[in-house]
C-alpha cells in the first residue's frame, strides 16, 4: 500500500498519464483497496470525481498527533478485543510523523495510562520527571517569584514529537496504516452532504458511509527547541511566566521546559483578544464546538480541549481520541450513532476538568493583575 501511494506521487510528478489526486474510499463489505474511477465506477464510488483513484478504509483519521494516534490505537485495541477488524488509515501532512509537532511539553500521563497501561516498560520517550516548578512575574529588568498555580507532581517534561513518533510505531504494530507526507486538501461529501472522506493534492483518502476523524491540532504558541550548556541544564525543571514582554491588558505568558540531552523548549503564548495591533494575530479562535458531524467527528486540539490554567492539552486530546474511537467502533460494528462521542465526552474526566477551569481565562478580561487575583480565588 505504501509503495502504491508513493508510486502514484512519483508518476504524477514525472508528468505521466495519472490523475493529480487519488481518493481512498471506504469498504462497504470488502471492496478492493485500489479502485480506478476512470470509466464505469463501482456503484458505491459513483460520487467520486472523474480521474481519481479510490482506496478504501473503514476509518480515516486526519492528523498523526496525540489525538489522532490515540484514536487509531484505541480502535485497533477494540477490534482485537471483539475479534473483528476495521481498516484504519492516518494521514499526516508532515514529511514524517512528528515533523509538525515541535512543542516541548509538560506531559500528564493520565490518558496514556488508560491507553497503554504498560508504557513505562515499552521504551516510551517519557523519561524526565518534573523536578521543580516555578512561576515568575516578569518586568523588563527583573523576575519576581510567585506561588505556583500549577500542580505538576507526577508529570514529565517531554518532546511531543518524540512521543507521537513512538505512538505511530505502536499504531502500526496493531495494523494501522500511517501515511506521512500527505496533507488533506478538501473534505469530500456525498449527495446528502454527509462527509465521506478527504482528498489530497497527490493522494486522496475518502470513504462512503463510514467515519472520518479530524485531528489536525491547533495553533496556540510559537515554540522553539534550543540546546544549552550542560551547566545551565536542569532536566525536569519548568518555568512559566506572565508579564513582560506583554502589556498588562494582553493575556498570555511564556514557558520554559528543560528536556533531556541539554534541550530546552521555550515559547510564548498570546491570546486572540490582544489590543496591540503590532502583535501577530492567530488565524483561528479556540473554543469547544459541537464535535460531531454527519460522517465523522472533530477530536483533540481541533475541538479546543485545552486546559488553560494547566497550559496542557495533550492528555485531553488523547482522551478525546480514545472516546471518539469507542464511538466509531460502536457506530461501525453495532450500528449506533456518533452522538455517543458527545455523550461520553460530557461524562468523562475531560468535561469535569475543563468545567472547573471555565472561569480562568475570562477573569483576565479585567487585566493581568485582577485576572491573577480572581483566578487565584477561583482555585
Amino acid at each position: 500500500m505504501h509503495r502504491a501511494l508513493r508510486a502514484a506521487v512519483a508518476a504524477a510528478s514525472a508528468g505521466r498519464a495519472l490523475s493529480s489526486a487519488w481518493v481512498a474510499a471506504p469498504r462497504p463489505g470488502h471492496y478492493p483497496r485500489a479502485v480506478p474511477c476512470w470509466g464505469a465506477a463501482a456503484p458505491w464510488a459513483r460520487w467520486l470525481c472523474s480521474g481519481r483513484e479510490a482506496l478504501s478504509y473503514d476509518v480515516v483519521i486526519v492528523g498523526a498527533g496525540p489525538a489522532g494516534l490515540a484514536a487509531a490505537i484505541r480502535l485497533k485495541q477494540l477490534c482485537r478485543a471483539a475479534d473483528t477488524d476495521l481498516s484504519v488509515c492516518v494521514l499526516e501532512k508532515g514529511s514524517e510523523v512528528g515533523a509538525h509537532v515541535l512543542s516541548g511539553n509538560v506531559f500528564e500521563p493520565r490518558a496514556l495510562d488508560e491507553l497503554i497501561p504498560k508504557w513505562r516498560q515499552e521504551d516510551a520517550p517519557i523519561r524526565v520527571p518534573v523536578t521543580s516548578d516555578k512561576f515568575w512575574f516578569l518586568t523588563k529588568n527583573q523576575a519576581w517569584t510567585l506561588p505556583s498555580p500549577f500542580d505538576n507532581k507526577g508529570n514529565y517534561v517531554i518532546s511531543l514529537s518524540q512521543l507521537v513518533r513512538w505512538m505511530a510505531t505502536k499504531a502500526e504494530e496493531l495494523g494501522v496504516e500511517v501515511y506521512p507526507g500527505f496533507a488533506a486538501s478538501e473534505i469530500l461529501y456525498d449527495e446528502n452532504q454527509i462527509v465521506t472522506g478527504v482528498a489530497t493534492n497527490d493522494v486522496g483518502i475518502a470513504k462512503d458511509g463510514r467515519i472520518t476523524l479530524l485531528a489536525e491540532g491547533c495553533r496556540g504558541s510559537l515554540s522553539e527547541v534550543w540546546e544549552i550548556e550542560e551547566g545551565k541544564h536542569d532536566p525536569g525543571s519548568i518555568v512559566h511566566t506572565v508579564g513582560w514582554p506583554l502589556d498588562s491588558k494582553t493575556y498570555g505568558g511564556s514557558f520554559l521546559y528543560h528536556l533531556d540531552d541539554r534541550q530546552l523548549a521555550i515559547g510564548l503564548v498570546v491570546a486572540l483578544n490582544y489590543r496591540n495591533p503590532f502583535l501577530s494575530p492567530y488565524d483561528e479562535f479556540q473554543s469547544i464546538p459541537y464535535p460531531v458531524f454527519p460522517g465523522g467527528a472533530i477530536i483533540g486540539c481541533s475541538a479546543g480541549f485545552l486546559n488553560v490554567p494547566k497550559i496542557k492539552g495533550t492528555h485531553t486530546a488523547m482522551k478525546s481520541g480514545m472516546l471518539s474511537a469507542e464511538a466509531t467502533f460502536k457506530a461501525l460494528v453495532e450500528g449506533s450513532s456518533m452522538e455517543l462521542y458527545w455523550e461520553n465526552l460530557k461524562k468523562s474526566w475531560i468535561w469535569e476538568e475543563l468545567y472547573k477551569a471555565r472561569n480562568y481565562r475570562p477573569a483576565f478580561e479585567h487585566g493581568l493583575i485582577p485576572g491573577m487575583a480572581l483566578s487565584a480565588l477561583e482555585r
